[in-house]
């Protein structure tokens, strides 16, 4: 019978040979110890590695007959427990008929109405009379094709007959004005951002366990308002001006800085511009039905002497307008995870925004007050010279100056 100084002999033995061996050679090395010790040499092995003695036993018979398993085996082929799946056949149709109920099956579905978390499906299926945990849970769901996966916005509302016609006519308008040397902008407002130490969505480097302090909360603070970007993107340049507000979004302040971008960027680059092309969305401060829109393009018209061609992209298609995925996009990455604390933060981050494209994006503070909801007489829109195209005119039209006057 082995002593107690043969026990500790093997168990230091194994402490340090343990972490060389793989799952055979250890059951293998305790098999050739416990037959160095002889009679009771299996229970002596076992007590000093706390390896079973099914484990010893088997390691003997691999001594045994060293053919029976290929090499770069574990066990022989079959050996090991059985697999969950196997062992309960019915369990995957139970998890699949719980991932699919809130779509189809039974409206009553105790997790219809939760969050399908691996821990509350493992959940339900011990409820069912399953034992798994909820990392089998997500090895079957991998093993059954799923996998998490965010909302997708593919599906489009209805859509306008001429939705395509009207994009087509727009890529002409471009293409002409390009061609004649002439400015084509697309326009927007980007979201408006509510100023303070507010959590902004994204992540910076900073050091270590030293990240931005901001508010629990993201309570907007009256006192320190909201910047309101209004972008205008050059599109043969691939240059952007956009114009920080402070006041409201309204069709004043969207030309207010179309205006402001002729002045700094765009007469300097178009030094034999005529005319500019307008493209924007159907909403918003730009929407063409608007009447203050219409009579500020007027404004604008009559103090630059340039015909102000617009078109307008169909309802429901902003997100195919240029600016916001050649501007704006750019703009949230190059600020992301920091806080927008001041206007001062806010145009330094716009102007500093780049792309190896070579997108130059210059940034200009307007501390104007633009009231909501002026009022636009029909004596006032009968001053309004515009030219509505035949196609779509309510989309495409041109304001023409009122009054001869030099290009500024």
């Amino acid at each position: 019978m082995p002593d107690l100084t043969d026990v500790e002999r093997i168990r230091q033995k194994y402490v340090a040979i343990a972490p060389h061996l793989d799952e055979r050679g250890r059951r293998q090395w305790a098999a050739i110890e416990a037959r160095a010790i002889g009679w009771g040499g299996i229970a002596a092995v076992a007590a000093a590695t706390g390896l079973s003695d099914r484990t010893v036993r088997t390691g003997i018979r691999d001594l045994d007959d060293p053919n029976g398993i290929e090499p770069g085996r574990q066990r022989r082929p079959g050996a090991g427990r059985r697999s969950t799946e196997v062992m309960e056949p019915e369990l995957i149709a139970a998890l699949e008929s719980i991932i699919e109920s809130s779509t189809r099956g039974d409206p009553m579905s105790s997790l219809r109405w939760t969050c399908k978390s691996t821990r509350s499906i493992s959940a339900e299926l011990w409820a069912r009379g399953f034992s798994v945990s909820h990392t089998k849970v997500s090895e079957l769901l991998r093993m059954c094709g799923y996998s998490l996966q965010a909302n997708r916005k593919t599906i489009e509302g209805a859509q306008h007959p001429d939705r395509n016609a009207q994009f087509e006519h727009i890529n002409r308008r471009i293409r002409a004005y390009g061609r004649t040397r002439q400015p084509a902008i697309s326009v927007d407002t980007k979201r408006k951002e509510p100023l303070g130490p507010l959590k902004n969505p994204g992540r910076s480097y900073r050091r270590k366990g030293d990240p931005i302090r901001v508010t629990t909360h993201d309570f907007p603070s009256k006192e320190l308002g909201k910047a309101v970007p209004y972008g205008v993107y050059d599109i043969t340049n691939n240059e952007a001006g956009v114009t920080v507000g402070i006041s409201h979004d309204t069709a004043e302040f969207a030309v207010t800085a179309i205006q402001r971008w002729w002045e700094k960027l765009g007469r300097t680059r178009f030094p034999a511009g005529t005319r500019v092309l307008v493209t924007a969305d159907c909403g918003g401060s730009n929407s063409p039905r608007t009447r203050l829109w219409r009579l500020e393009l007027q404004r604008l018209s009559n103090e630059t002497g340039l015909e102000v061609e617009v078109c307008h992209f169909p309802p429901g298609t902003s997100k195919w307008n240029k600016i916001e995925h050649r501007l704006f996009c750019h703009i949230t990455r190059n600020w992301q995870g920091i806080p927008l604390e001041t206007l001062e933060i806010v145009v330094n981050l716009i102007g500093s925004t780049s792309t190896r494209e070579g997108l130059e994006v210059h940034a200009w503070l307007d501390e104007g007050e633009y009231p909501k909801s002026r009022q636009v007489t029909d004596a006032q829109l009968l001053d309004v010279r515009i030219q509505r195209h035949s196609f779509h005119g309510e989309w495409n039209y041109t304001i023409l100056p009122n009054k001869k006057c030099k290009i500024r």
